[in-house]
């Protein structure tokens, strides 16, 4: 069939796909969560992804309540894309022997991920609203701003010091 699942012929299909797409990827992300935490050495990175782990969890959280408010059953759908990023992720983290080239590859990895969250939630948004779901939108309008959140303070941290120190 190509890209899409066989179970995509509407917008309300394609909204409940992406939906299990999206949570699938974040319970995946929990998982990885504690390695990036327990390899982070930077004390600011290290409090980053805790911080991050513990919105995770409520976004996982507000994922069900949309799946619920949608009137849809709460499951994943494997999603490669997801996979390929953190599988990734680890290859590049793993690589990395100096500490702060460690904290680095951490970064550079952990927007990755972001940065497929920020897509995925910016077209729920705009299909919740479509398909007349403004309390769907609230919701992942709210993991969308943690997720543009947690995207710009990596940046921050990277540029603070942690790059110039993997760089010396």
């Amino acid at each position: 069939m190509g890209w899409w699942s066989k179970d995509v012929h509407s917008m309300n299909d394609l909204f409940v796909h992406a939906l299990r797409d999206i949570y699938y990827a974040e319970n995946q992300i929990l998982k990885a969560l504690p390695d990036m935490v327990d390899k982070a050495t930077d004390p600011l990175l290290k409090q980053g992804f805790e911080k991050h782990l513990h919105e995770t969890e409520g976004q996982v959280k507000r994922l069900e309540e949309v799946f619920r408010l949608y009137d849809a059953e709460i499951q994943g759908v494997d999603c490669p894309a997801i996979d390929g990023i953190l599988e990734e992720a680890d290859t590049t983290v793993g690589d990395a022997d100096n500490k702060d080239v460690m904290d680095s590859a951490l970064i550079f990895s952990a927007q990755a991920v972001e940065h497929y969250e920020i897509t995925r939630y910016g077209s729920l948004i705009a299909w919740a609203k479509l398909l007349g779901k403004p309390e769907c939108a609230r919701l992942l309008e709210q993991n969308l701003a943690e997720e543009v959140a947690t995207d710009k303070a990596l940046s921050q941290i990277a540029e603070s010091g942690v790059n110039q120190r993997a760089a010396a």
